[in-house]
């Protein structure tokens, strides 16, 4: 590298830093008294800063009431320890970006704040972002009058597309720090087709209405989820595929995940592939409906996923795998052929029962693994796994009951009771067991494992 070259890359590093402000949106007539849509006035501030060049646009004490706002490249939200951006609580102030229909049947797109085709954005700081998802619950939609431009089917449209908190859409180089997400109408964080993401001792508390998930990561790659707590109604973290590109490079460490129905999952919706997952030194508590699902049913080819150092307390379910033959598409793509599963690796992961939980199987079981007669799942990994379930099964289950469901929404309830209390594993080509305990709490009359066409148990 010659001197010139280091030379300009210095000047180009200058210019940029000279051309970063801080546009404060008090400055530009926003009120924070939770009573002002300010809706056009910040969407003003963030094209300022993004055709200046580029800068931090700053919410400071107060609340600031807003619909949908759509950041641009190289704008940074950065919101105060003591303010809110606050959503308003009536759906035609909100838009709809990149629509799509969920494995749900239900339409999305609509969101509070939102990103597409951006490059370099950020929301940092110790401040608030409220959805107030509760406005969408149907005793509050039925207050509302209907604007005299929309027709009855579109003010009905509007009201059911129930908005996420962020979501950005093929973007990259995408930072979330620090920043409070609390009570989306539906998701809190949603990447579709995006890459390189940072999100960084962000607090998610979303219990506002259903299928109140997380973060969910949707085709998109090279993301790094550390130090996060995740509290959620739905999955607290999602790894999905609504379109045939993949998922992939997925880093989450050092968070604490806490849902009323799974905790960390890859799948449902799963027509890309799933490669190179990472989920390691993580709490996962006081979750019912699955602590890790793994779940490939609309063609998804899952590989190279290392799970490691995971504590879990008072969960339903510790482990749960499924490859199904659902192939079910999404945006008009084309169907696949049934997908995948192999290289999945447990390593150092425990699970106990503190309290006295309510499971939605009943009795519950600790691992549940299956794929399909004519698609085995292939090399499953389990090193020094230890788990506690509540056991207090009173008698012996049949496992030539047990359903196929090859082609339903893949969710162990459906399933039933499992005829194990421990291990579950059915139509797996290679199983590796070392180190594997489970324990019950109460005596249960099911036996530790119990195998169906798995060809190698070692």
């Amino acid at each position: 590298m010659n001197n010139t070259f280091i030379f300009c890359l210095i000047l180009t590093s200058i210019s940029f830093s000279l051309k970063a402000k801080d546009y404060n949106v008090n400055d530009f007539g926003a009120k924070a008294n939770g009573k002002t849509i300010n809706t056009d006035i910040i969407q003003k501030v963030i094209d300022k800063c993004n055709n200046e060049g580029g800068g931090t646009v700053i919410f400071t004490k107060g609340v600031y009431l807003t619909g949908t706002i759509i950041l641009k490249n190289n704008v940074t939200l950065h919101v105060d320890e003591d303010a809110t951006i606050m959503g308003s609580s009536n759906p035609i102030d909100y838009k709809v970006i990149d629509p799509f229909v969920d494995a749900t049947g239900q339409q999305r797109g609509s969101c509070l704040i939102g990103a597409v085709d951006a490059d370099n954005i950020a929301i940092t700081g110790n401040g608030i972002i409220n959805g107030r998802g509760e406005s969408y619950q149907n005793y509050n939609l039925s207050k509302l009058t209907k604007p005299a431009s929309l027709t009855d089917k579109q003010w009905n449209e509007v009201k059911i597309n129930r908005p996420f908190l962020l979501r950005f859409v093929r973007s990259s180089h995408i930072k979330l720090s620090q920043i409070y997400l609390q009570q989306a109408a539906a998701w809190a964080c949603h990447f579709y087709q995006c890459n390189t993401i940072s999100v960084n001792n962000v607090q998610i508390y979303n219990h506002a209405h259903k299928n109140n998930d997380g973060i969910d990561i949707d085709s998109s790659c090279d993301v790094d989820i550390n130090g996060c707590f995740i509290d959620t109604g739905d999955d607290a973290v999602c790894i999905k595929a609504t379109s045939v590109l993949p998922s992939m490079n997925v880093r989450i460490k050092n968070s604490i995940l806490k849902s009323e129905w799974g905790a960390f999952k890859l799948g449902t919706e799963s027509m890309g592939d799933f490669k190179n997952i990472t989920f390691d030194s993580s709490i996962i508590i006081n979750t019912r409906g699955g602590g890790i699902k793994i779940l490939s049913v609309d063609g998804a080819n899952i590989e190279n996923v290392n799970i490691s150092n995971i504590n879990m307390h008072n969960v339903d379910m510790p482990i749960f795998v499924r490859l199904g033959e659902r192939l079910r598409t999404y945006r008009g793509a084309y169907k696949r052929e049934v997908g995948s599963i192999k290289g999945l690796n447990f390593n150092n992961v425990y699970s106990k029962i503190n309290t006295t939980i309510k499971e939605r199987v009943s009795p519950g079981s600790a691992i549940f693994i299956t794929g399909t007669s004519n698609h085995p799942i292939d090399e499953v990994s389990f090193n020094n796994v230890n788990l506690e379930i509540t056991g207090s099964g009173d008698k012996d289950i049949n496992a030539k009951q047990l359903p196929e469901l090859e082609k339903q929404y893949p969710e162990y309830i459906s399933f039933g009771v499992t005829p194990a209390y421990g291990i579950t594993a059915r139509h797996v080509n290679t199983l590796n067991l070392k180190k594997v305990n489970v324990i019950c709490k109460k005596r249960d009359s099911r036996p530790l494992k119990i195998m169906i066409d798995v060809k190698k148990c070692r």
